[in-house]
């Protein structure tokens, strides 16, 4: 029996966060529309007309950056896409995951479907088979500097298109010719303009954001659940997420983390009225909604950026079938993702610091009134003592890859590429940044369910669930063991969103 399998019909317009995701992580086909299919042929036209009329077009009759005053002759046009190809490829570090390359893969496709960079349609259609073919290019890390585009990335994954480079291929690492006769394609020959339009654009940054956009949704939800575990382990006030408070300081993001948190506690024994324990809660607790706000805010704004990113043309120089203007201009450059990328950055590894300080609260007998470091037989047993090292340890980890990358530029190009964006190095971090900000909430997560142990009475509607979701893999705490599996298993957990949207 044929294995049912998902298709995402890309047309240059529509291609969405969640698509690209699917597509990265899921195995899902990608299938080029008809009507794209026919922009590709008409701006494919153009370029031949250009090129037997000897036009002078950079990147088409001309040399690349700073050699775009040298004219090249028509025998030796194909001969320059390929060279481009081949010196470009100059990449450095550890690969790419095959998630980020598979969805470099689907947004350089999605680009070029739109019709405004002159590709053969059979050079189009190489790249969607190795992408449903699972024929995935080893791509290095380093080597972008986020404008002319993802250069070096992307002409890693050219490489393996004419049969050249290194790909795996069901696990298996092969040479970029063995790849393809491994999946029944063969090795294809780029003709003019072809190597540029397959490079020139910022599907590398891109790529890593969608995906690090994704997984910063699911884990703002789940870090909004944890944190109300932690409010019933703590005795918290809910007064402070009343809705009246939030219509008098109204943004969006602060107003929707309120509601979620009210959401989390509701019908909760663990919590306390305003004035019967204390007046008003610290601000690792009282301010949630404001901290938690702001970054729901901030992924909204680079949500909406990323995703007009997806369906831009980035290419250069970009051709219009309908006017015939050629037009050399900067749509390659980064910025916008850089900024992007940076911006949730920051935005990301506050839920990790405020995350840490809620478990040193619950870890600290002196602020928590509950046993120290969680632990039933203080002395003999340490308890989630050195978690909270550990969660301090990554948090200040993050604070470094904070700073911002796109404040930098380095010409290049003999000044040619005089200001670049490193939108790329800022979307790498930001990568990493947010698998930081799980592995602390991990810990948080662990933390507040030995605390909950500790104490009586119904939890709420939502943090009943998530504790639930724990402890069928967690047991709880009465000895030391060793840490390390369950904070992997409670961090497995948030990653696979099983906490996201856990009350709708």
């Amino acid at each position: 029996m044929n294995q049912q399998v998902n298709v995402v019909k890309v047309d240059g317009d529509q291609l969405r966060i969640e698509d690209v995701v699917s597509i990265a992580r899921s195995a899902t086909h990608i299938q080029l529309t008809e009507e794209a299919l026919h922009r590709v042929r008409a701006s494919r036209a153009m370029v031949e007309r250009m090129v037997s009329q000897q036009e002078v077009v950079y990147g088409i009759t001309t040399g690349f950056g700073k050699f775009s005053d040298v004219m090249i002759h028509d025998e030796d046009v194909s001969k320059l896409q390929e060279n481009l190809i081949m010196s470009h490829a100059c990449g450095m570090g550890d690969p790419y995951a095959v998630e980020v390359v598979r969805a470099m893969m689907a947004l350089r496709i999605n680009a070029l479907a739109k019709g405004y960079s002159g590709i053969r349609e059979e050079t189009l259609l190489q790249l969607v088979e190795l992408c449903n073919r699972g024929v995935h290019p080893i791509i290095p890390q380093q080597g972008s500097l986020g404008a002319s585009g993802d250069l070096a990335p992307l002409a890693h994954m050219v490489l393996v298109m004419l049969g050249k480079g290194e790909a795996l291929v069901n696990g298996k690492r092969l040479s970029g010719k063995e790849a393809l006769s491994e999946v029944g394609l063969s090795p294809i020959r780029l003709e003019a303009k072809e190597g540029l339009a397959l490079i020139n654009g910022t599907q590398a940054m891109t790529a890593q954001l969608c995906l690090a956009l994704y997984d910063s949704r699911v884990l703002l939800e789940s870090a909004e659940l944890i944190a109300a575990m932690t409010i019933e382990a703590l005795r918290g006030i809910p007064k402070a997420f009343d809705p009246q408070l939030h219509l008098v300081r109204p943004h969006p993001g602060q107003q929707e983390s309120a509601k979620r948190l009210l959401q989390h506690l509701s019908g909760s024994k663990r919590t306390t009225g305003q004035g019967e324990l204390r007046v008003q809660d610290p601000y690792s607790l009282r301010c949630l909604p404001q901290v938690h706000g702001a970054t729901r805010d901030t992924l909204e704004y680079v949500w909406t950026t990323v995703a007009r990113e997806c369906n831009s043309v980035t290419d250069n120089p970009i051709l219009f079938t309908e006017t015939g203007d050629v037009i050399s201009g900067g749509n390659f450059h980064g910025q916008p993702m850089a900024f992007a990328a940076d911006f949730l950055a920051i935005a990301m590894a506050e839920l990790a610091n405020i995350s840490e300080r809620r478990t040193e609260r619950l870890v600290n007998p002196q602020l928590s009134g509950l046993p120290g470091f969680l632990t039933e037989n203080g002395g003999l047993h340490s308890g989630f003592m050195i978690t909270q090292y550990v969660a301090a340890s990554i948090v200040s980890e993050n604070k470094v890859l904070c700073h911002p990358a796109s404040v930098d530029s380095i010409p290049s190009s003999a000044n040619q590429e005089d200001h670049v964006s490193m939108g790329t190095t800022s979307a790498r971090k930001l990568r990493t940044i947010v698998s930081n900000v799980t592995k602390v909430l991990a810990i948080e997560y662990l933390a507040a369910a030995q605390a909950i142990d500790f104490g009586s009475g119904d939890l709420g509607t939502g943090t009943a669930r998530a504790y639930e979701q724990l402890r069928r893999v967690i047991p709880r705490l009465h000895e030391d063991r060793e840490m390390h599996p369950d904070l992997v298993k409670a961090e497995e957990l948030i990653h696979q969103g099983t906490l996201a949207f856990v009350t709708e």
